[in-house]
Formats: C-alpha cells, sequence, structure tokens
C-alpha cells in the first residue's frame, strides 16, 4: 500500500511538469502503445482466450481492434481537439476574444471489470492519455491472464509515475479510494460504483461511471422476426452474455411470441451450431461462482431451449427461458450470461409503463417498423443508449458517445466525448488594453443608469 501512495505522489508530480501537456509527447505515447499492442497481440488473444475463452475473432472484433482504432481515431484528431476554440464573446465581454481551451485533469483512476478485461482497462486508458493525463488503473483479480499482458505492456510503454496497473485485491481499492484524484473512471457495477462516488465526494473528485442494469429488448408485432432473432442472438452471446449491454431480456408483443421463440432458436444453431458448448466461437463463463449463479437462474425458471451446461468448462449453452412476471427471480438482477428471458405485452403503452417504473438501463433495444412505435419509445423510456433494429453496435464507433443515466451511470466516453470527459473545457478570455469602456465601473453614469432602467422597465 506505501507503494501505491508513492506512486500517486510520483504522477502528481509528474503530471506538474506539464510534459503530458504537450501534443507531441502525447501522440509518442499513443504511437508507442499502439507498437506494443501490436507487438503483443498474439500474447493478448492467448490470454483472452485462457480467461473467457474468446476465439481469436471475438477478441478482435470486441476488444483489440477497438483499441486500436481508438488510438488511430486520437492520432488522427488531437491537435483538433487540443487547440483553442473560439467563441463569440456576448455585448457585457466585447471587445474581448473569447476561447474554450481543453486541459487535463491530472491524476485519473480508471476502475476496470472483468468481462472486457483488455478493451475497458485500455480504451479509457487511451483516452485519459490523449487528454494529457496520468493514469493509475485497476483491473479486475478474475482476468489474470489478460492482466499480465496488460501490465507487461504498460511496463514495456510507460514509466510508472506515468501509467501504473494494479490489480483489484479490496485492500489496494480500499487504498485508491482514499486518494484526491483529479477524476475516477469507474466500469462496474451501481452498488460498486455508488461507494466509489461516495468516496470520491470527499475529495469533490469528479467522476464517469459505466455501470449496468437489465437492458431491454422489445419486440413488437411489425418487426421483422427472422432478421431481429439473427441479431439478438448476436447481442446476448458475444462473450457468452457477459456483456453489460447484453440484450437481458425479450419484451415481445403476444401475439409473436411462439415465431420469435422458433426463430431464436434457429439462428443459435446457426451461429453456434447444435451443441454450443463445443463451438470454438462460444465462449466460457469467467468463473465458478458465475457459472454457478447463472444455474440457480436456470433452475428457478421454466426452460423453452438450451440449458445445457458444462462445468468443467464452465460454459452455459444459449438458453431460452420462459418467464411469467417481472417479479420472477432471473428479472431481479442483471443476468451477465446466455440466459435470455422471454415475457409478452398486449399493448405498447403497456410497455412504456413498465419501462418507465424501472431503473434506466445502460441500453434499450427496440425491433419494430412502425415509425410511430419508435417515436413513442425513444421520447417515453429513459435509458443509456438506443438501438433501432439491432443490438450493441450503439457502441462501435468515436463519433457517439457511450454512458447510462441514473443508475445505470453517469458521463461518457468513446472519441471526442471521452476526450470531452478526461478534459476540463477551461473558458479563458482575453481583453484588450488599448481602450476600456467606463459603462461597468461605479460610481455609475447618467447614461448607465438610464441604459439599466429602460431594460429593467
Amino acid at each position: 500500500m506505501h507503494d501505491i501512495a508513492n506512486i500517486f505522489q510520483s504522477q502528481k508530480q509528474f503530471f506538474q511538469t506539464g510534459k503530458t501537456h504537450a501534443i507531441a509527447f502525447r501522440i509518442s505515447t499513443l504511437k508507442k502503445l499502439q507498437s506494443a499492442i501490436l507487438e503483443h497481440k498474439k500474447e493478448i488473444t492467448k490470454a483472452l482466450y485462457l480467461d473467457l475463452g474468446k476465439s481469436k475473432t471475438e477478441s478482435y472484433l470486441t476488444e483489440i481492434g477497438i483499441v486500436l482504432s481508438e488510438i488511430s481515431y486520437f492520432l488522427k484528431h488531437i491537435r483538433q481537439f487540443t487547440a483553442p476554440q473560439k467563441v463569440k464573446p456576448s455585448l457585457f465581454q466585447m471587445p474581448a476574444k473569447c476561447f474554450v481551451q481543453s486541459v487535463p485533469y491530472g491524476v485519473t483512476w480508471i476502475v476496470a471489470p472483468w468481462n472486457y478485461p483488455f478493451l475497458l482497462v485500455l480504451q479509457p486508458l487511451v483516452t485519459a492519455l490523449a487528454a494529457g493525463n496520468t493514469a493509475i488503473c485497476t483491473a479486475s483479480p478474475l482476468a489474470k491472464h489478460t492482466n499480465m499482458v496488460v501490465q507487461r505492456i504498460c511496463k514495456q510503454c510507460f514509466a510508472s509515475n506515468y501509467v501504473y496497473v494494479t490489480i483489484g485485491k479490496t485492500s489496494v481499492v480500499q487504498t485508491l479510494s482514499q486518494m484526491p484524484f483529479d477524476h475516477i473512471f469507474f466500469t462496474g457495477s451501481p452498488a460498486t460504483g455508488k461507494t466509489v462516488m461516495q468516496n470520491a465526494a470527499k475529495h469533490l473528485t469528479p467522476v464517469t461511471l459505466e455501470l449496468g442494469g437489465k437492458s431491454p429488448c422489445i419486440v413488437d408485432e411489425s418487426a421483422s422476426i427472422p432478421l431481429a432473432a439473427k441479431r439478438i442472438v448476436f447481442g446476448k452471446c458475444v462473450n457468452s452474455g457477459q456483456t453489460c449491454i447484453a440484450p437481458d431480456y425479450i419484451y415481445c408483443h403476444h401475439s409473436i411470441k411462439n415465431q420469435l421463440i422458433q426463430a431464436l432458436q434457429t439462428e443459435i444453431q446457426k451461429q453456434y451450431g447444435k451443441n454450443p458448448l463445443q463451438n470454438k466461437h462460444y465462449g466460457r463463463i469467467i468463473n465458478e461462482n458465475h457459472f454457478l449463479r447463472l444455474q440457480r437462474l436456470i433452475q428457478q425458471s421454466h426452460i423453452i431451449y438450451g440449458g445445457q451446461s458444462d462445468k468443467k468448462q464452465c460454459k452455459i449453452a444459449p438458453t431460452l427461458l420462459d418467464c411469467t412476471s417481472f417479479d420472477t427471480p432471473i428479472m431481479q438482477e442483471e443476468i451477465f450470461g446466455p440466459l435470455l428471458p422471454i415475457l409478452t405485452f398486449d399493448n405498447m403503452q403497456e410497455v412504456i409503463s413498465k419501462m418507465q417504473s424501472l431503473p434506466a438501463p445502460l441500453a434499450l433495444y427496440l425491433f419494430s417498423k412502425n415509425q410511430h412505435t419508435i417515436h413513442t419509445v425513444l421520447q417515453n423510456c429513459p435509458s443509456g443508449g438506443v438501438c433501432i433494429n439491432d443490438t450493441i453496435l450503439h457502441i462501435a464507433g468515436q463519433n457517439m458517445g457511450f454512458g447510462g443515466v441514473g443508475n445505470s451511470g453517469m458521463g461518457a466516453y468513446h472519441g471526442k466525448v471521452g476526450f470531452d470527459t478526461f478534459s476540463h473545457q477551461k473558458s479563458i478570455l482575453y481583453q484588450t488594453n488599448d481602450f476600456d469602456i467606463s459603462l461597468r465601473y461605479a460610481p455609475y453614469s447618467f447614461m448607465t443608469q438610464k441604459f439599466v432602467s429602460f431594460f429593467l422597465r
């Protein structure tokens, strides 16, 4: 713990040298990290397979490729983002020139979960460094193989007074949570997010909370059922359902339930075969505790399709569950696994009322061809993000921010939105010395008083 405290202080001192403010230094840093990731890509892929059973393709598409894309994006745009942005002065500021300048916060703390152990450490780290900060990253101890590779890469690229990666043991997290960071970026559960925010409040530290929740997948009677099923299975089964924005449950119109179930079964077999447990592109549950938790949820539910499991491999096949009520056990927690409960509704007003009564989810998915329905859901159902007629893909780019609202989090990142998250937007006014307008100074002249009186009539 003494070492952690020393590293925090050394990062404070390094930031105060101003070296991280320099654009050339930030660009050099990102290029160094980019080269190291490419150099270690085989190790990263192997580690993700050992931790989560991810195939090479899934590892690249959902983790490595996204980080590399984020680096490329900032290398292209960093000079634009850091340049002072001129704004029009108000009447009372004239003849001054006004600017907004993005400046780094300082020492940041990035807390990452286990489900995307490479992506969720490196993507926010890339953003923090592009914005000119230093960072202490805390990785989940559950993804031990990936953690070792991430630590190796960061030690190769950075001195510990700039970037330091530690494992999130309880004692380490408790120590770090008491330190006066300049910004905290946390990805994890709402319960832990509340504790992080409570500790941050002691130092008035700004926080970004990327949390979870039960993301609904609404399917109305106008939807293209085969295509909806295809995209729902993709969103649910990537990383074996261990995704914070995975469709947590289906809420479909009663008239299409049987048709949708049949289409989902067909798609599961198309994408993962009749025995998904033997499919090399289908991942594993992170550990035995989570495997057993999911098994208990299955046992408390009525299986429509799937349910096969292999404790030795920590694998559970994609499983469709018949769900009669929002009060059932599986609807009381975020599933975080390949289990998909299916509930039905009679009309869209019922859906709106239910969505408004539940905590705001991180994502909401709607499959519909009815423009009125789409508009109504967008206007009335709170959520962090939305996909219409698709799942997951709203996060796959740098031109839209990704983040939650209410119980699913606060703040956002990805691309420019992330750069702003890790920066303070400093307002700057340059006033002329060539002349001075006396209207604002006391004692107020007759003309000034008449001017004010005119507006206060």
